[in-house]
């Protein structure tokens, strides 16, 4: 067994797209890789951050030459892949399924994506005896991972960070929140993802375009408005406001939240501005029962996070190892036994020989 790869560790973008494979030629690649590299057994992995072979190869030699034929033209993948066989490839398949040996410690996305690329596989008979128990261990260890330590904890993009910071403020309870949008780009509509999977259920998307945001509204069954015309009268009924549009200049200062907050006493505004250069001025958090955090802040968190996670490798790698060592002994011990052959009696009878078997 071997795993062959590069990655976004060993490999920059330019070089992971000319061998990346598109999902629709993924298991003709593999055909094509298995008969040229006379391998028995074959799984293609292909994503963003990594490009990775798991098969089951008669002979050591060559693998990492498999990697060049997924070039689009002909270049030497060598300084930029590794190679590692039987326990070791056994141990960093079970890293990468877990999220270790992401680019975002600990993240759960690359477990579906594995388990797509085997499934993959093994419908179209590419695996065999061996990678079918590698990978099938290698969701258990995921599992394990997941239930057993805290890796996961703490959220690790500026969405899902946006999320986070909400919830200390209003205690995880969305159902009977109002989110504002302003600017209808991706980083907005990142952060609205992640809210309204909280339960969010009114929103407002707010831009200079009223058509863009009109489009982002339709997309999580919000409303939208022009926020030149209508913004702050929008924003008064808004418990959380998330800013990204882009704009050279503040849109928001501290007399407009000061306004917009004398029309709602005693409730709280949560601001999240993750526009550079910034959308809202940083004097409006000193406004009583306003609540602002710029991309700095949500980015130092992030980094809090991540340190948290990293805390949790150890035991991580514990478990690793133990699966590891579990399914290299159950591949290299004894071939299931041939069942022996029933013993038959034979009855003699004029003329003709009847057997029967000794049930």
């Amino acid at each position: 067994m071997f795993v062959a790869g590069i990655s976004f560790k060993t490999a920059p973008v330019a070089l992971r797209e000319q061998l990346a494979v598109t999902p629709s030629r993924l298991l003709e690649t593999a055909t094509r890789l298995m008969e040229q590299g006379g391998l028995s057994e074959l799984a293609l992995v292909s994503t963003c951050n990594r490009v990775e072979l798991y098969g089951v190869a008669h002979r050591a030699e060559g693998l990492a030459d498999l990697l060049a034929l997924l070039a689009r033209a002909k270049m030497d993948v060598s300084p930029y892949s590794y190679v590692h066989k039987e326990a070791a490839a056994a141990r960093h398949l079970f890293s990468v399924a877990s999220g270790l040996d992401s680019m975002v410690l600990g993240e759960t996305e690359i477990t579906g994506q594995i388990k797509t690329a085997y499934e993959a596989a093994l419908a179209t008979h590419l695996t065999g005896r061996v990678l079918n128990a590698a990978f099938q261990r290698a969701f258990q260890v995921a599992k394990a991972i997941r239930t057993k330590t805290q890796i996961g904890r703490g959220a690790t993009s500026v969405g899902s960070v946006a999320v986070q910071l909400a919830e200390r403020i209003f205690g995880g309870d969305f159902h009977d929140k109002t989110i504002m949008i302003i600017g209808a780009g991706k980083m907005g509509e990142a952060c609205l993802r992640h809210l309204v999977k909280k339960g969010v259920r009114s929103l407002v998307v707010a831009n200079r375009t009223l058509e863009h945001a009109e489009e982002l509204a339709r997309a999580f069954g919000g409303r939208a408005v022009n926020y030149m015309d209508h913004g702050l009268a929008a924003m008064v009924g808004a418990d959380i406001v998330v800013s990204s549009t882009g704009c050279p200049e503040t849109i928001l200062d501290r007399e407009d939240v000061e306004a917009v907050m004398r029309q709602r006493p005693n409730r709280p505004l949560f601001l999240i501005d993750i526009a550079v250069p910034r959308d809202i001025a940083p004097a409006a958090q000193r406004v009583e029962n306003v609540f602002l955090y710029d991309i700095d802040d949500l980015e130092k968190l992030v980094a809090e996070n991540v340190r948290l996670r990293e805390l949790e490798v150890a035991p991580c790698r514990d478990i690793i190892e133990k699966h590891t060592v579990a399914l290299i002994a159950k591949l290299n011990g004894p071939a299931r036994k041939p069942a022996a052959p029933q013993p038959q009696m034979t009855w003699a009878f004029p003329g003709q020989n009847y057997s029967y078997v000794q049930l």
